[in-house]
């Protein structure tokens, strides 16, 4: 198969899944090496086609939606309940990340849709090396949740702030 073929069907597979899908499996599909699908997916990305890398693979994000960055500051035991509160109101989050007055931005890659999707996150961050990002600024991040509406993301963003998990911007953050 000519890659011009190849990156097409990667285009329609990966619009038509609700899950990430990993580039092993994505080369295993075409008979082709993984770091073959690596280069296609640069080559889409280059041509403008919206596809997110995410820990658990690529995705396309969903054509009829809208994004908004909250910042956010909680405990490291009220993860789950931040998350679950954004996707329980239809949201996903897309990433995280923290404004480091020294480092600048720095943000890690999430795609978090669904209840299941929080717990395999916590599970990871609770079994792994690492902790959470946001404990390198004092408990404050942000993140940018994807909706179907701005009504969508209204509704997100009370329930954060009944749960007082918003936090005031400052004049300096990198963020509207």
């Amino acid at each position: 198969m000519e890659g011009i073929d190849r990156r097409k069907r990667i285009c329609k597979i990966l619009g038509q899944q609700n899950e990430p899908l990993s580039a092993t499996r994505l080369a295993q599909a075409f008979g082709v090496s993984r770091q073959v699908i690596v280069q296609d997916v640069a080559l889409l990305r280059a041509g403008g086609t919206q596809i997110v890398g995410t820990s658990r693979g690529y995705v396309m994000p969903e054509k009829d939606s809208v994004t908004r960055v909250f910042k956010v500051r909680h405990t490291d035991e009220e993860t789950r309940d931040e998350l679950n509160t954004i996707v329980d109101q239809g949201g996903i989050c897309e990433d995280v990340f923290i404004y480091h007055r020294v480092y600048g931005v720095m943000e890690g890659k999430l795609n978090i849709r669904s209840r299941r999707d929080v717990d395999n996150y916590i599970h990871e961050i609770e079994t792994g090396k690492s902790g959470l990002l946001k404990n390198a600024t004092s408990g404050y991040h942000y993140h940018t949740v994807r909706a179907e509406s701005e009504s969508d993301l209204d509704l997100i963003q009370q329930e954060l702030s009944d749960k007082g998990y918003l936090a005031p911007l400052q004049d300096y953050e990198p963020v509207d």
